[in-house]
C-alpha cells in the first residue's frame, strides 16, 4: 500500500510541477500547450487510429480536455511508480536528486516516440517547423518534472511519514 500512496502522491506532484512551468513557459515564451489534443489523441486508439496529420486537424472528442489531464496525471503516477519500483521504496524515504532526474529525463521517450508521432508531429518532432526548439523544450519540461519527481518525494515524506 505504501507503493501505490508513495507514487500517487510523488507522481501527481510531479505533474502538477511539470504543469506549472508549462503555465510560465506559455506566458514567457508564448509556447502553448493543450492536454486536450492529448485526449483527442487517446479518444481516437480504441476507434483504430493511432496517427494523425495533425491532431488539430482532427475532429474534436467529447470529453478530450479531461481525457488529456487525467492521462497526463496518470501517467506522471506511473512514472513515479517506475522510480519506486527501480529505488525502491527507500528512495521515497530519502528522496535523492539523481535517480529522480534519471526517469525524469528519460521520460522524454513517450513524447519522442509515441505521442508526437501519434500527433502528426513525427519522431521527436522531426516534422515540426522547429525540431531542435520542440526537443529542446520537451528535455527541458521532462527534466522538470524529474525536479518535481525529487521535490514531491521531499514533500511526501513530510506529508505522508511511512
Amino acid at each position: 500500500m505504501n507503493y501505490v500512496v508513495c507514487a500517487v502522491l510523488i507522481g501527481a506532484g510531479a505533474t502538477a510541477v511539470m504543469d506549472l512551468w508549462t503555465v510560465v513557459r506559455k506566458q514567457m515564451f508564448g509556447i502553448p500547450f493543450s492536454y486536450g489534443l492529448v485526449g483527442r489523441w487517446l479518444a481516437y486508439l480504441p476507434r483504430g487510429r493511432f496517427r494523425h496529420d495533425p491532431i488539430a486537424a482532427s475532429p474534436a472528442v467529447h470529453g478530450e480536455r479531461l481525457i488529456g489531464w487525467a492521462a497526463h496525471y496518470g501517467i506522471g503516477i506511473a512514472f513515479a511508480a517506475v522510480l519506486l519500483a527501480v529505488w525502491g521504496l527507500e528512495w521515497a524515504r530519502q528522496p535523492t536528486l539523481v535517480p529522480a532526474l534519471i526517469v525524469g529525463i528519460g521520460s522524454v521517450a513517450a513524447p519522442f516516440l509515441v505521442l508526437q508521432p501519434g500527433m502528426g508531429a513525427g519522431i521527436a518532432a522531426s516534422r515540426t517547423p522547429r525540431p531542435a526548439a520542440a526537443r529542446f523544450q520537451s528535455l527541458v519540461t521532462h527534466a522538470i518534472f524529474g525536479l518535481g519527481l525529487y521535490a514531491a518525494g521531499w514533500i511526501t515524506t513530510l506529508v505522508y511519514p511511512f
